[in-house]
């Protein structure tokens, strides 16, 4: 009888086990990987490339290096599309003496104001800030962190954090600021990078990658971060 046991327990942690591990390859399918290391595509997706951005070589890899002035890439995808809780991250480099105001990535519903925006605030030339905005299509929610301010011409690591009825921001892995926000799922759309969609507030710096993951993610969970 108590072997009978033991082996009914035994096949239960196994089964257990199991469903860990479908759930651990299901997340690591689920999340999508942004490397900036071409002009051509970025994540199995066409670009189109707007003004002269470079492709640099940084200690961690290739990076796309924008001007500032006229330099973006566009996509004809929404990364987010159909996603009711996310975790967005990209590590990047605000240049020094970039323009004040910054929306260098802009996801967003196609044939709506729909969007998840990334933005900084550059102050002094060598400081800057970042700013978040989700328009839910009923909401809009921005998380405006000017009372945390960070050197300029230094790669970071910013996170977007959407699920529990909450909107978080970090930068390199510490919570800025948060708000309630009631998510409405967007639809197919578009990206830009290094500019908002349509084409004002340019972004001046570089951008090595950007990493998409389909719930709310912890910091420690984050990359670029220790742990």
């Amino acid at each position: 009888m108590k072997t009978r046991m033991l082996v009914q327990v035994l096949m239960s942690w196994a089964f257990v086990a199991s469903l860990v591990g479908l759930a651990s390859a299901d997340e690591s399918k689920e999340r999508i990987d942004w490397q900036l290391d071409n002009l051509k595509s970025v994540g199995g997706h066409p670009v189109t490339v707007v003004g002269e951005p470079v492709v640099i070589e940084t200690p961690d890899g290739k990076a796309i290096e924008f001007d500032g002035v006229d330099d973006a890439l566009f996509f004809d995808v929404h990364p987010l599309a159909g996603w009711t809780a996310f975790t967005v991250e990209i590590i990047f480099l605000p240049a020094t003496e970039g323009p004040p105001e910054q929306r260098f990535f802009h996801m967003q519903e196609k044939g709506s104001e729909s969007r998840v925006m990334f933005e900084t605030r550059v102050v002094d030339g060598d400081r800057w800030f970042l700013d978040t905005f989700i328009n839910t299509g009923r909401d809009k929610v921005a998380l405006y962190a000017e009372d945390h301010r960070h050197p300029t011409g230094k790669w970071h690591h910013a996170a977007l954090v959407v699920g529990e009825r909450r909107f978080r921001h970090y930068v390199n892995g510490e919570l800025e600021l948060e708000e309630e926000l009631d998510y409405r799922v967007q639809q197919d759309g578009k990206t830009s990078i290094g500019v908002r969609i349509n084409r004002v507030d340019w972004f001046k710096g570089a951008i090595r990658t950007i990493r998409f993951t389909p719930r709310p993610l912890a910091p420690e969970a984050f990359i670029g971060v220790e742990g």
